[in-house]
């Protein structure tokens, strides 16, 4: 019994990466760290000193850890290689990462896996590109226990001077990408100082060695606490049942939770937790165990789906910013399609935008529009559909993702929210229960009482396009000749209807979600609805489509942010740039331009009676004769140039 006990409090293994520019000293730190802690076999060393006299060449503690052939020919780390030690702490397992660049993938690959990190920086060469690229990786891969070593310490006799200068460099290149060192050691590597024992040569250091540092390292938590993350792996049937597999990646689960599998929005309930070498089921299960699941009805899940409690789900969009480093022999840009792997699901995205590209040597932006390989971006990508997904601040096991061309993995990154609809996903036919009730007047006999179709002219483009004053002088003229016509403006709306609510992407997203509601009453009475609304996100624009499609009709006002903000009727641009107001569409915040719409009308090169003379010939074509009342598809664009 004593002996079982032991084991249960051992504790656990933590996974450290080792990075750093190439030739900075990172195998031979791990080398002699193994060696000073006799965490190697019996007579290694003394058999890699054999094959050096062989070979004629010095013995390097780097090759205890440079196992290919290639490597020790070259001199450099091509492959991660992984090999246990123990402190009188707790037991280790170090991940040397190549720091040479072409090998960025198996480094990211090394580090994805890893509970904390250690960057090494030669004290003769300071600070050099991979130094900067692999601390922004890291920070990207989101660990944030990070020890930095200045290595080759003896080759500049010790100096604390020259220490203080590369530590200084270090610290303030962290500090701009929001990451600070636990600490800054001062080694010799090859000789062993500051390693596991306090070297002489430094006296005027008073820090940790480099296993104290990683003793005092935290074991990362298992993130029970974060919301339930059920990735279905594979359904299997066995007898009678139907066995849902996966791992929980966060989150628990209990026999008798409703559980929501998204983006499909299918429910039910778990009738059993299965595990693997087990007599009996379980009741429970937390993240980290890999389980199967029977449910308390036959629903169809497939591979890729989430599962989650009803009550926090993950976000369901078809469009979301990624920060991400690539590593594509093409340059990822614009239009591009590829792979995207979330947990067990695949996605075809497009990248719709570049937003920024990363110099990683001083942070600043790059004005590409395209990303060259081992570059570090800022995109917009869209989906087909809906993602399930989550930002990465908050779940980190489902906001993390890896492009996919032609099988090779291209690309790897985090997700991002900002600026978009925080839309959670939601159980399918909620309002099962409702029915509606029909008119006895139809909209064929509106139609015809009012003499012209009803419809929804859907205005959509930047601040200051003119969408306002275009639909103001249309609703005019139209009323002058007949029409029952009404405007939804912006900024009346939000003045009533719609003042509850604020101006971050999910409040948008609910305001168009009204106004789409609203819009559609009034054109189910067989009127004429003008909106004026900027609506930024193609998501919400076709949610409002959806309602009634044959009756919406999108109309983008087009104008670019140079010619709105130069116009700048409200002040809003101005604001805007002084950062008083928060995630403004066009400088902050993303607008998606219509793909497809029925009508374009550039304000850039119409003027204002022009571009309404341009809405109210569409009208008068397409809205004007209330006899023809078949619901027809939606006029082809015609698009003002």
């Amino acid at each position: 019994m004593p002996h079982d006990i032991s084991i249960l409090s051992a504790p656990a293994t933590l996974k450290i990466v080792i990075v750093g520019h190439v030739d900075h000293g990172k195998s031979t730190l791990v080398g002699r760290l193994l060696h000073e802690t006799d965490s190697l076999p019996e007579g290694k060393v003394e058999s890699l000193r054999e094959v050096c006299q062989r070979r004629g060449m010095p013995f390097e503690w780097a090759f205890v850890m440079d196992a290919l052939q290639a490597e020790r020919d070259q001199g450099i780390t091509i492959d991660t290689a992984q090999i246990p030690f123990r402190s009188a702490l707790r037991p280790y397992v170090i991940i040397d990462a190549p720091g040479h660049k072409e090998f960025l993938k198996n480094m990211i690959t090394g580090a994805a896996s890893a509970d904390a990190a250690v960057l090494v920086v030669d004290a003769i060469d300071g600070v050099q590109e991979q130094s900067r690229r692999h601390g922004y990786l890291l920070h990207l891969l989101g660990l944030r226990q990070l020890a930095v070593v200045v290595n080759k310490m003896d080759a500049v006799d010790f100096s604390q001077r020259r220490f203080d200068q590369v530590a200084a460099e270090i610290r303030a290149y962290l500090a701009g990408i929001g990451v600070t060192p636990t600490e800054i050691i001062p080694i010799a590597a090859r000789h062993g100082d500051n390693v596991v024992e306090r070297s002489p040569h430094t006296p005027w250091y008073v820090g940790p060695t480099v296993v104290e540092a990683l003793d005092g390292f935290r074991a990362a938590a298992v993130p029970t606490e974060l919301p339930l993350r059920f990735p279905v792996q594979d359904v299997f049937k066995f007898d009678h049942r139907r066995i849902v597999a996966g791992r929980i990646e966060s989150g628990r689960l209990k026999v008798g939770d409703r559980l929501l599998f998204s983006p499909s929005g299918k429910t039910a309930h778990v009738a059993s937790i299965e595990n693997w070498n087990r007599d009996a089921p379980a009741a429970s299960a937390t993240a980290g165990q890999s389980i199967g699941i029977t449910l308390d009805e036959q629903i169809f899940i497939e591979r890729g789906q989430i599962a989650s409690l009803v009550e926090d789900a993950p976000v369901a969009s078809d469009v979301f910013r990624a920060r991400l480093f690539w590593l594509g022999r093409t340059p990822l840009a614009p239009g591009r399609r590829y792979k995207l792997k979330l947990a067990t699901a695949e996605h075809v995205v497009t990248v719709e935008a570049v937003e920024r590209v990363i110099d990683v040597t001083d942070l600043a932006s790059v004005g590409n529009e395209w990303v060259e390989r081992n570059a570090v971006a800022e995109v917009v990508l869209r989906a087909r559909g809906p993602v399930a997904l989550d930002p990465f601040v908050d779940n980190p096991r489902t906001g993390r993702f890896v492009l996919v061309d032609n099988y090779d993995i291209v690309g790897g990154g985090v997700i991002s929210m900002d600026g978009f609809a925080d839309h959670r996903c939601a159980p399918a036919g909620q309002a099962a229960d409702l029915t509606a009730v029909a008119h006895k007047v139809t909209l064929r006999d509106r139609w015809l009482a009012n003499r012209h179709k009803g419809g929804i002219l859907w205005l959509t483009g930047l601040s200051g396009a003119g969408k306002s004053t275009i639909a103001m002088e249309v609703e005019r003229r139209l009323f002058h000749k007949g029409y029952q016509v009404f405007v939804l403006d912006g900024d009346n709306l939000r003045q009533g209807l719609n003042s509850d609510l604020g101006f971050n992407a999910s409040d948008r997203a609910e305001n168009i979600r009204r106004v789409g509601e609203v819009a559609h009453l009034f054109a189910q009475a067989g009127m004429i609805v003008i909106t004026a609304f900027i609506s930024p996100y193609r998501q919400d624009r076709d949610r409002a489509r959806a309602a009634a499609p044959a009756l919406f009709h999108e109309i983008h006002v087009k104008a670019g942010v140079e010619t709105c903000e130069a116009r700048d009727p409200k002040g809003l641009y101005a604001k805007a740039r002084q950062g008083t107001i928060a995630e403004f569409t066009g400088i902050t915040a993303p607008y998606e331009p219509p793909v497809d719409p029925e009508l374009v009308v550039d304000t850039e090169q119409l003027g204002i009676d022009e571009a309404v003379e341009r809405v109210l010939r569409y009208v008068d074509r397409d809205l004007q004769h209330a006899e023809d009342a078949t619901m027809s598809p939606a006029p082809q664009p015609d698009v003002a140039l």
